[in-house]
Parts: C-alpha cells; sequence; structure tokens
C-alpha cells in the first residue's frame, strides 16, 4: 500500500515553561492512495493543528511528516511549497474565494500562483466544473453563488493542479444540510471514480459516514480503541463512538 501521507509520532506545544499546552500528543497514523479518512474531535481537539502540520503550513514541536514519501523537514522551504503545491488541495470551511474573480478565474488561481497560465488549460478546468456541476457558473462572481455553490468552487480550485490528496477542513460546517450532503457526495465520488484521497476533518457525525474509516482525536491524541470503518457506516455507529469516548 502506498502511502501519500503519513504522520509520524507528532507534537505541537503552544506557549512556554509554565504555560506550555501540548495541542497534539504522539499522533500516528497514514493515508494511503484512493482512502477517504476522516478524523473527528471537537471543537479545541487539535483538527485544524493537526491538517497545518501534514500540509507543510506549520512545523510540529516534534516527530515527522512524509508527504509522498519525503520528510518535511529535510526539505527546503521552496521544496516544501513545491510539493505541497503538487501534492495536496485544501478546502476551508470558509471558502476563501476571491470576489473579485469569476468561478473560473478562481479556479485557475493556483495555476497562475505556480507560475502557469491558467487560459491554456482553460478546457480541463471548464470540464472541472462540469463535473462538480458549475459549468454554467464559470463566468459568474462568488457574490452570485449559493453557499453549496461557493464550496464546490473551492474544491474545483484544491484539485485544478491533479494533486492527488484533497485536506479538507470542516468543509460542511458553513452550508445547508443539503448543500452540505451534496459536497460529501462530491468528496466520495472523487475517491470512487477520480482515484484522489481525502482527509476530512470534521465534529460531524453524517459527515463521518461517508469515508473508508473514521479516527477519533480526543484531547490532542489519536484513540487507539476506536476506529470505524466504512464506506455504508451508519451514522448511529459513529454517534456510539462519540459517547463511548465521552466527546
Amino acid at each position: 500500500m502506498t502511502h501519500l501521507v503519513e504522520a509520524h509520532d507528532l507534537y505541537r506545544f503552544q506557549g512556554e515553561g509554565a504555560d506550555k499546552l501540548a495541542i497534539l500528543r504522539g499522533v500516528s497514523f497514514a493515508v494511503a492512495e484512493r482512502e477517504f479518512t476522516c478524523i473527528m474531535g471537537p471543537s479545541g481537539s487539535g483538527k485544524s493543528t493537526l491538517l497545518h502540520l501534514l500540509s507543510g503550513l506549520d512545523q510540529p514541536s516534534a516527530g515527522r511528516i512524509t508527504l509522498r514519501g519525503k520528510d518535511l523537514a529535510k526539505l527546503s522551504e521552496n521544496e516544501r511549497t513545491l510539493e505541497r503545491r503538487s501534492a495536496l488541495g485544501y478546502v476551508f470551511q470558509f471558502f476563501n474565494l476571491l470576489p473579485n474573480l469569476t468561478v473560473l478565474q478562481n479556479v485557475g488561481l493556483p495555476l497562475a500562483i505556480a507560475g502557469k497560465h491558467p487560459e491554456h488549460e482553460e478546457a480541463r478546468l471548464v470540464g472541472l466544473l462540469e463535473k462538480l456541476g458549475l459549468a454554467q457558473k464559470r463566468s459568474s462572481f462568488p457574490h452570485q453563488l449559493s453557499g453549496g455553490e461557493m464550496q464546490r468552487v473551492s474544491i474545483a480550485r484544491a484539485l485544478a493542479g491533479g494533486q492527488p490528496l484533497l485536506l479538507a477542513d470542516e468543509p460542511t460546517g458553513n452550508l445547508s444540510q443539503k448543500a452540505g450532503l451534496e459536497v460529501m457526495h462530491i468528496l466520495r465520488r472523487l475517491v470512487d471514480e477520480d482515484g484522489r484521497s481525502v482527509l476530512l476533518v470534521t465534529h460531524n457525525p453524517r459527515d463521518a459516514t461517508f469515508a473508508d474509516r473514521v479516527l477519533f482525536l480526543v484531547d490532542g491524541e489519536l484513540s487507539k480503541s476506536t476506529e470505524l470503518r466504512g464506506p455504508g457506516l451508519h451514522v448511529d455507529r459513529v454517534h456510539e463512538a462519540l459517547a463511548a469516548l465521552a466527546i
């Protein structure tokens, strides 16, 4: 099994001396190719911190991270940026679309940042929008979109460079139940139909049921006793696991 990203005994501390606080403590796990992994935990459990470390946006206090077999700590800042750019896309709870750019321009923005010419790949980008049900919105601006449409645009943007791994940080947190469900079906199809991998962090039991496996982060540590397997996981099993862990 090929792992796209691996966490090895990760620690992340904040503060100094008596005020030193452990945000993550000894976290180890891996995400394989064509796998949908979910990490569940309440607010403040370290989920977003973990994603920042895995994406190279922040550095662990101890432990190491490998992305496609490369130790991020051994890469220069420029090498780390290039590896992150080519290996993974990031979807946030807040859509982070640029209001003065059209949908197509927002989706092509990562290519422009990488020094490429999005207009040369317009057909491919429009095809990506079509796959997400947004082709007719290509010339619209973010303020003309619904919340669900804006999140789908952010997913398209995260996938525009062909990255094999998608990190999703509470992607349905600002959406209606219907729009959130549509987004989760899209993430599932990315794994099943496109062969991508997804790492989702959430506190939503419904969203967790779309994953191949669910891990639980409690007070900065992954539970060693509880791991659920899907897909087809029933939401009641997720609720039972959360209740057993008192989260």
